[in-house]
């Protein structure tokens, strides 16, 4: 604690006499301050016990102290050390009367206690409280490290807790609550999560102050040392934080930092490691890539996993509505928290590799990145809290690009996701990933599974430019014969195809002889140069007619 008035009061050697304001002995001193102006306020800053003698003040004019001691506590001035055997000797009625007043505490220095030595009291208080904060932050910092390696985030929030006296919670980089000591903070918590998105958006490290509640006051502060802060902390008190809180706050603050961030160097051999696992498992390896793995991505390869390839594309003309998606309002939310309102923080793949690897870290799952090339390749477990964090983002991407009345900007986001797989298919896994993104490419969405792939119809997929152009080359002749008015040959071509040859059936639809169909089949065989015996040629004659809206 910091030396009190009431402290000094009770030092022996001093022998200080309280003729004022008792009941405010209590108050911190944070410095003792000798001045004789008659107006100090100006060099001030609050706090002080301020000492004088009275040389240049009337001490015994009621309105003069009024003044003067009024002037005094607005400036913070925490009490007054009138000295006695100077000028007045004894204390001035006027001065006594005036501070009991205002509930300034005056107290009475004897003629044989120099100034110095209540200064050198009041230094020697403050160092002695500031060598009790260093011991108690060091002492502080050796338990944080310890829960910190003993018991993660976890252990490490409960010691903060404890050392502030009051609470603490760990939030990830999309300011979902992680963890929580006690846990009954978990509701308070999960309430700062909008002061958390709005901490994230603001170059780190950051730090604010905000109100947590009624009995709250709440400090929050980003965790990581890059552009993008990797996590937020919150610790909240009854009051401001001292000296010991405050090295303990700190300390926290790095721990957390060395264990949600990684150097650049194990970042990169961990990426290396990935990096020769994909290879493996592509070439047929499992075993190898097994062994590879180790404890760092073995579990991954111990259950299904989903190969997933995402890369940034740009954004579909202004005015083109993207297809499909599936807006939820957990995915809103998501895209709220990570994108924010002028979108994604960085490129939409570096968002969506933290996203997954926020939820993996949460869950305990492993998760393989691995760059490759403009795009990432990640293998998450199936079903797991990584694949679902990535469906979640996209959808959110999804959502807002939805809702938006303008066009996009910048890069978005494309993703392809296989089939459940094991390391022995791994390889047939990335071919579907590779299929899957590449009809999210073709269609405009930002998320396409394999399974809705194989499921749906191949007619989308004619949406093609390049198809669309075949298909174009493909019935011109056929347009421009119709075009000059000697006959109906695409019509009668597309009833004739959608009754499988049947030429009644055809011939009904078009309401024509069924004569007059062959005739016309036989035309479109010359026009075309073609024979509608030939399946391929009637497979290609109707997927362009399908992909020209024939």
């Amino acid at each position: 604690m910091p030396p009190t008035l009431a402290s000094l009061v009770h030092h022996s050697a001093l022998k200080l006499t309280v003729r004022a304001g008792e009941a405010h002995l209590d108050t911190p001193v944070r410095w003792a301050h000798v001045s004789e102006l008659a107006d100090p306020v100006p060099y001030m800053e609050g706090g002080e016990l301020l000492l004088i003698t009275a040389l240049k003040l009337d001490a015994e004019d009621p309105e003069a102290m009024r003044r003067y001691v009024k002037r005094l506590v607005g400036a913070g001035v925490v009490g007054l050390g009138f000295a006695v055997g100077v000028n007045y000797d004894a204390v001035p009625d006027a001065l006594v009367q005036a501070a009991q007043g205002e509930g300034l505490p005056l107290l009475e220095v004897p003629p044989r206690t120099p100034f110095i030595a209540i200064s050198k009291a009041v230094s020697a208080a403050i160092a002695a409280d500031q060598y009790r904060a260093v011991t108690s932050g060091f002492a502080a910092q050796r338990e944080l490290t310890k829960q910190a390696l003993n018991d993660g985030p976890e252990g490490l929030l409960a010691v903060l807790a404890a050392q502030v006296d009051g609470w603490a919670a760990l939030y990830d980089a999309s300011g979902a609550v992680v963890a929580t000591a006690p846990e009954w903070a978990g509701r308070r918590a999960a309430r700062l999560t909008p002061d958390v998105e709005r901490l994230r958006e603001r170059p780190a490290p950051a730090s604010a102050v905000v109100a947590g509640g009624a009995d709250d006051r709440v400090e929050l502060h980003s965790i990581g040392t890059g552009r993008r802060p990797r996590a937020a902390l919150a610790v909240g008190t009854a009051a401001a934080l001292g000296t010991a809180e405050r090295y303990a706050l700190h300390s926290a603050i790095a721990l957390l930092t060395l264990t949600t961030e990684r150097s650049r160097a194990l970042y990169a051999a961990e990426q290396r490691i990935g990096s020769a696992v994909l290879r493996m498992l592509l070439a047929a390896e499992p075993d190898h890539a097994r062994a590879v793995a180790g404890d760092l991505y073995g579990a991954l390869l111990d259950a299904p996993f989903r190969m997933v390839l995402a890369e940034a594309v740009a954004p579909p003309p202004s005015g083109v509505a993207p297809s499909g998606g599936r807006a939820t309002g957990t995915a809103l939310l998501l895209a709220e928290a990570i994108t924010g309102a002028g979108g994604p923080a960085g490129d939409p793949v570096s968002v969506l590799v933290d996203v997954v690897e926020s939820a993996a870290a949460r869950a305990g799952e492993a998760v393989l990145v691995v760059p490759d090339g403009e795009r990432v390749v990640l293998l998450v477990v199936d079903g797991g809290a990584a694949g679902e964090a990535c469906v979640q983002y996209a959808e959110a991407l999804e959502a807002t690009r939805a809702a938006s009345s303008g066009g996009a900007g910048g890069d978005e986001l494309v993703v392809g996701f296989s089939a459940p797989a094991g390391p022995i298919a791994a390889a047939t896994a990335f071919k579907q990933a590779e299929q899957a993104l590449s009809v999210a490419r073709r269609r405009g969405r930002v998320l396409v599974e394999h399974e809705d792939v194989v499921a749906g119809s191949v007619l989308p997929l004619l949406g093609d430019d390049a198809v669309r152009a075949f298909a174009d080359g493909l019935l011109r002749a056929l347009r421009d014969h119709d075009a000059t008015g000697r006959g109906d040959l695409v019509a009668s071509l597309q009833a004739w195809l959608s009754r499988h040859g049947q030429w009644d059936a055809a011939a009904a639809d078009l309401g024509v002889h069924r004569h007059t169909l062959r005739y016309r089949m036989r035309r479109v065989e010359e026009i075309l140069g073609r024979s509608l015996d030939d399946p391929d040629v009637r497979m290609e004659l109707w997927l362009a007619l399908k992909a020209t809206g024939a």
